[in-house]
């Protein structure tokens, strides 16, 4: 089974709406949202939800008000104040079990913790599995895994053998949850300083894990020199540009409709993107 991931260094480089778009153009895939902390390809993708299941990962202190002595060593001991009055704050508690361990009356205990949800919808390009980490939650690695295992399940049971994932921005936990074992990652940048920057650190990652790496470089007119550089530094170290998608505000238009800008509009924008997938799945097919 084929994996794409699409990635950028940085947020706001456009990624999710290419994936949006290549939702519209691939056939027979499975649709993937793995940027739990915020997803947002639903927004484009109008999901209806069939299944809704709970994200139970970490734990939280407890204290029993029937066994505490309210002794205080639990709140002077706690090194990220997260006890007061003798009640535990979920948000500020890291869960590190240290004050069920001092409590000389044992009236503290780990509790698991609801830290958030996962999806399984229809979408009119396909299913799509995607979640919500609830507020100040950790562990948004392991929920990616989960999306991605889920993902590669509904795969399987319908038959289909191409899963498109919308990756998280960064180089963090969820970005390598996302990437470790995929086919193929396609790293969308835009021609700014920050936008090279983060590319550079990205393709690192994707070097790290031995992951085939395509670049798609987005709003490539607002810098030409930029995006020539760009050009010059991945064909230095073997990395393909498959897209060159150019500054439209027909895409901001269609983001506002909540529609993919493939299926908004003709242009110059949408033929660039189809041609981004031809060369996406020209390189699936020779891998």
């Amino acid at each position: 089974m084929k994996e794409i991931v699409v990635l950028s260094g940085k947020g706001g480089t456009g990624k999710t709406s290419i994936v949006g778009s290549l939702a519209a153009l691939a056939e027979r895939k499975v649709l993937a949202d793995c940027d739990v902390d915020a997803a947002d390809l639903h927004l484009l993708l109008s999901p209806s939800v069939k299944e809704e299941t709970e994200f139970w990962s970490g734990q939280v202190a407890y204290i029993d008000p029937d066994k505490c002595t309210e002794c205080g060593l639990c709140q002077d001991l706690c090194r990220f104040d997260a006890i007061k009055d003798f009640r535990v704050d979920p948000v500020s508690c890291e869960g590190c079990c240290f004050c069920s361990h001092i409590c000389p009356v044992e009236a503290i205990t780990m509790k698991e913790n609801l830290s958030g949800h996962w999806f399984i919808s229809d979408t009119k390009y396909g299913p799509l599995l995607h979640a919500r980490l609830g507020i100040a939650q950790e562990n948004s690695g392991k929920l990616v895994a989960v999306v991605r295992q889920q993902a590669r399940k509904v795969a399987e049971e319908q038959g289909f053998d191409c899963i498109i994932s919308d990756g998280p921005p960064g180089i963090g936990c969820p970005v390598i949850s996302s990437l470790s074992g995929a086919s193929l990652a396609l790293l969308v940048t835009e021609p700014t300083l920050s936008g090279m920057h983060d590319l550079d650190r990205v393709l690192g990652v994707c070097r790290h894990f031995s992951i085939p790496a395509m670049v798609c470089i987005n709003k490539y007119d607002i810098n030409e020199e930029n995006s020539r550089q760009i050009e010059s530094h991945c064909l230095s170290q073997g990395i393909e540009v498959v897209g060159r998608v150019p500054f439209d505000n027909v895409v901001t238009e269609s983001i506002v409709k909540g529609i993919p800008v493939v299926e908004y509009s003709d242009g110059r924008v949408s033929h660039e993107i189809e041609k981004l997938w031809q060369n996406i799945a020209e390189r699936l097919d020779r891998n």
